[in-house]
C-alpha cells in the first residue's frame, strides 16, 4: 500500500491508487480532477457492478463509494467487496449526501471504514483519504507484528496466558495452548493444568500459588507435566500481578514456555561440569567443593578431614602398549574398585549444605578423578591419621588384584599420598598440595605404597619458592616469549586466526606453562604478564598484516583477576593505539570458571572492551557449571570447546552428545564456535559433521614462535594439510596424512 507524501526532485513516491465509484458523471469528473491535483492516482467506475469487475484483477489502495446509485448501490457494493478474498481490510470511504444516523449505521454494518458527506471541500476529502491510508498501513503493520510475534512464540515454544481474579478464569493464547499439546477448542482450567503434573508435585505447586496470590508477588517456576499424548515436558511459567487504581490485585498476566530441551542441555553441561566423562567420578571442581564443605563441618565439630591422592604406577606403559582404549578400560575398572573402598556418593553437590544435620556431612564422601591417572578420595570425618592410612592400605589391596584391559590380563599398582585437616593444612589447596607431595614421595620410594605427609618433606616447596623468585624477574629480563598456534578452517585449510600462548625461556630452556602459570596466578604476576602478552600479540598482528595481509585476530588469554584493575579498558586501548592496530586484531579469551568467579565485576569491563571493537571468547566452555543466562547478557562472540570434550570424540557417544549440545547452543545464540585440542582426523570429521568448522590442535600445527609461523605460512601450499573436502555440500574425503 502506498501513502501520499511530499517529495523533492530526487525522490519518486508512488501515488496512492484510488477506485472512485459514482453514477453521477459530473460528480465523478469533479472529484477525480480534485483528487488527481492532490497527488492521487484515480480509476473511475460509473456503477457498483463496474467497480466489482475492475477490482477482480486489480488492487487499489482505497475505494471511494457513492452510497446512492441505481442497480448495485454503495452499501451493497461494499458488502460484496468485503466477501471477496483479499479485500477484507482494504479502506472503504462511503460518499453520501445522507446525514441521518440510519445511513451512517448501515455504512458501518456493511463494512465501510468511514463515511464522508458530499461537498466541494476537496482538501478535506483528500485529508480524510490520507488518514485512512495511514491508519490502514498502521493496521497492517500491527497485524504483521502480531503474526511475527505468534511465529516467534511458536518457534520458542512459548505462549501467553491471562488470569482474572473475579470470574475471568484462566485464558491461554493459541500458542500457549500448543505448549500444553492442546488446540483452539480447548479451554483448560487451572485445576486441569495442575492435574497434568506428577501427583507428588501438585500439593507443592498449589502452596506456591497460594503464597503468590496472598502476597501479590511474581510467579516464576518450572513445572513438569505429562501432555495428553503421554510426552513428559518441562515448562517454565512466569506471571506478573496486575493491580487496579486502588492497588487491589485483579489478576495475573504471564507466559509459559517449553524448556525441556534447554533443561536437558543444562543437565548435560551440569553433569559434565561436575563429573568426569570417562569414569563418571566427581571431577576436581566437585571434589574441591565437597572438601570445602567438609572442612567447614570439621571446624564446627572439631574432627579431622582426610584427602588421599592416588597416582597409578606405570600407567603410561600400559596405555602406550595396549592403546588408549585399553587404558580407558583400566581407568574405569580402577574407579569402580575405588568406589567400593569408601562410602561413595554420586549426588551432585551444589549450593548450600545443611551442616547442622546429624552426620549430614558424611554424604560428601566420594572418590574423584583429578585427571589422567590421578584420583582423589575425600574422607569428611576420620578419627585420626591412622584411620586415613587404613583406607589407603585398603585401596592398595584392592588395586593389586588383576584387571582386564584390551582383552589382556594386567596388573597395576598405585602410590597414595595422605594429608589431614587441620594438621597438614587449613585449606583444600594446602591439603591437595601436601597429599601430592606425599604421593610423589611414595613413588620415589618404590611405588605400590602409601605415605602420610610430613612437614619435613618441604623440598618441593623450596623448589617452588626458587621458581617464584625467578618468575618475578622474568619480565624485566625479557625471558617471556609468545608462541602462536594457528586456528584452521577445516574446509579450506587456511589459517583464520591464532592463539597466543605464553612460554618462559629460562636459562635457555622452555618452561611449560603448567609449571609457572598457576604460580603467576597465585602471586598476582599474571596481570603484568597478560598485559605484556596483549602488547606483544598486537605488535605481532601488525607485523603479519604488513607481511602477509593477515586480517584475522590473535587470541590472548585474560585472567579474571585482571578485571580488578579499574583502568583495564583504558590500558588495553592505549596498547592497541601504541602498536597501531585495530581493536579487532585482538581477541580476548576468558575461561568460564574465571568469568563466574566475579561475574558482576567482569561484565562492565567486557561491555566496554566490546564497544572498542574487541571480541570476547569464552575459553574451556562447559568445564565450569554456571547458569546459561550469562550467555545472553554478555557481549560474547565465540565459544571454545574444551579439549577434554574433543579428546573422546568418535569413541564415546557421550562426548559427541555434549559437543553437539554446545554447538547447538552457540548456533542458537549466534556465536562462533571453535574446538581446541584436535589431534586426530576422526575428531576433525566429527566436529565438522556436528557443525564446528574452525579447529585448533596438533593435527594442524603445534604452537610455534613467530619466525616458524612465517615459514609455516610460506610452505603451506607445499605440504598436505588435513581438511574436509566438500563437494556439492557433502562431506568428502580427508586429505593429508598424520601430523608429525
Amino acid at each position: 500500500m502506498s501513502l501520499y507524501a511530499p517529495f523533492d526532485d530526487d525522490t519518486v513516491v508512488e501515488q496512492p491508487r484510488v477506485l472512485l465509484v459514482d453514477d453521477d458523471e459530473v460528480n465523478l469528473l469533479l472529484t477525480s480532477i480534485a483528487l488527481r491535483e492532490r497527488g492521487f492516482s484515480i480509476v473511475e467506475a460509473p456503477s457498483g457492478e463496474d467497480a466489482l469487475q475492475r477490482i477482480s484483477d486489480w488492487l487499489p489502495d482505497v475505494v471511494v463509494l457513492d452510497a446512492v446509485m441505481p442497480g448495485l448501490d454503495g452499501f451493497q457494493t461494499c458488502a460484496e467487496l468485503r466477501n471477496m478474498p483479499g479485500y477484507e481490510s482494504i479502506p472503504v470511504l462511503m460518499l453520501t449526501g445522507l446525514d441521518d444516523d440510519a445511513s451512517i449505521t448501515r455504512a458501518y454494518e456493511v463494512g465501510a471504514t468511514d463515511f464522508f458527506v458530499k461537498c466541494n471541500q476537496w482538501s478535506l476529502l483528500a485529508g480524510r483519504l490520507r488518514y485512512l491510508l495511514r491508519a490502514s498501513r498502521t493496521r497492517h503493520e500491527l497485524e504483521r507484528s502480531k503474526a511475527k510475534l505468534a511465529r516467534a512464540q511458536d518457534l520458542a515454544r512459548m505462549g501467553s496466558f491471562d488470569w482474572r481474579k473475579e470470574g475471568g478464569g484462566l485464558a491461554f493464547s493459541l500458542e500457549g495452548l500448543r505448549v500444553f499439546g492442546m488446540g483452539p477448542q480447548d479451554h483448560p482450567a487451572l485445576r486441569e493444568i495442575i492435574r497434568m503434573m506428577p501427583r507428588e508435585d501438585q500439593a507443592a505447586f498449589r502452596r506456591i500459588l497460594r503464597d503468590v496470590l496472598d502476597h501479590g508477588t511474581v510467579l516464576c517456576n518450572d513445572i513438569q507435566v505429562t501432555l495428553q499424548d503421554g510426552r513428559l515436558r518441562v515448562l517454565h511459567v512466569e506471571a506478573e500481578p496486575e493491580f487496579n487504581e486502588l492497588a487491589n490485585l485483579i489478576g495475573y498476566t504471564g507466559i509459559v514456555q517449553d524448556v525441556t530441551d534447554r533443561r536437558m542441555a543444562e543437565d548435560k553441561i551440569k553433569h559434565l561440569a561436575n563429573f568426569d566423562t570417562l569414569t563418571g567420578l566427581p571431577n576436581r571442581r566437585q571434589i574441591f567443593w565437597r572438601s570445602e564443605r567438609a572442612i567447614e563441618h570439621a571446624k564446627r565439630n572439631n574432627h579431622r578431614v582426610a584427602l588421599l591422592q592416588i597416582g597409578l604406577d606405570r600407567f603410561k606403559v600400559i596405555n602406550e602398549n595396549l592403546g588408549h582404549h585399553a587404558g580407558d578400560e583400566l581407568l574405569i575398572e580402577v574407579s569402580r574398585r575405588l568406589r567400593n573402598c569408601v562410602r561413595h556418593s554420586e549426588q551432585v553437590m551444589e549450593g548450600g549444605l545443611d551442616l547442622h544435620g546429624h552426620r549430614s556431612h558424611r554424604t560428601l564422601e566420594a572418590v574423584g578423578r583429578l585427571g589422567a591417572d590421578e584420583f582423589v578420595v575425600l574422607l569428611p570425618e576420620v578419627g585420626d591419621e591412622g584411620e586415613a592410612m587404613h583406607t589407603a592400605h585398603k585401596i592398595l589391596d584392592s588395586l593389586r588384584e588383576p584387571m582386564m584391559a584390551g582383552g589382556q590380563e594386567c596388573f597395576i599398582t598405585a602410590s597414595v599420598g595422605v594429608s589431614c585437616f587441620p594438621g597438614h593444612g587449613l585449606t583444600v589447596a594446602d591439603l591437595l598440595r601436601h597429599a601430592d607431595v606425599a604421593m610423589d614421595l611414595a613413588k620415589s620410594h618404590g611405588r605400590n605404597s602409601s605415605m602420610l605427609y610430613d612437614p619435613q618433606l618441604a623440598s618441593k616447596g623450596r623448589v617452588r619458592l626458587d621458581l617464584d623468585t625467578a618468575l618475578h624477574k622474568a619480565l624485566e629480563r625479557n625471558e617471556l616469549v609468545l608462541y602462536y598456534q594457528p586456528k584452521i578452517d577445516v574446509r579450506t585449510s587456511q589459517m583464520v586466526g591464532a592463539e597466543a600462548l605464553m612460554r618462559w625461556m629460562r636459562d635457555g630452556k622452555l618452561i611449560p606453562p603448567g609449571d609457572f602459570i598457576p604460580l603467576a596466578e597465585a602471586t598476582g604476576l599474571i596481570n603484568d604478564m597478560s598485559l605484556w602478552a596483549i602488547t606483544e600479540a598486537a605488535r605481532q598482528a601488525r607485523v603479519w598484516q604488513d607481511k602477509f595481509g593477515f586480517d584475522s585476530s590473535i587470541a590472548v588469554n585474560l585472567p579474571s583477576r585482571l578485571f580488578e584493575r579499574p583502568d583495564l579498558v583504558d590500558t588495553i586501548e592505549q596498547i592497541l593505539k601504541a602498536e597501531g592496530v585495530a581493536p579487532r586484531a585482538i581477541e580476548l579469551e576468558i575461561t568460564e570458571t574465571g568469568l563466574m568467579k566475579d561475574l558482576q565485576g567482569v561484565v562492565p569491563s567486557l561491555h566496554k572492551l566490546n564497544q572498542l571493537g574487541i571480541e570476547i571468547s569464552i575459553d574451556d566452555f562447559g568445564t565450569g557449571y554456571s547458569s546459561l543466562a550469562y550467555l545472553t547478557s554478555l557481549p560474547i562472540s565465540e565459544l571454545k570447546i574444551d579439549r577434554s570434550f574433543v579428546r573422546d570424540l568418535g569413541t564415546t557417544p557421550q562426548s559427541s552428545a555434549v559437543v553437539s549440545a554446545i554447538i547447538a547452543l552457540a548456533r542458537a545464540l549466534g556465536l562462533r564456535v571453535i574446538a581446541e585440542g584436535v589431534e586426530q582426523v576422526s575428531q576433525m570429521e566429527v566436529l565438522y559433521n556436528l557443525g564446528c568448522q574452525i579447529c585448533q590442535g596438533f593435527l594442524f600445527a603445534r604452537p610455534m614462535p613467530p619466525k616458524d609461523i612465517d615459514e609455516w605460512l610460506q610452505d603451506l601450499h607445499k605440504r598436505p594439510m588435513p581438511r574436509i573436502e566438500t563437494d556439492f555440500g557433502a562431506l568428502g574425503s580427508v586429505a593429508g596424512g598424520k601430523p608429525s
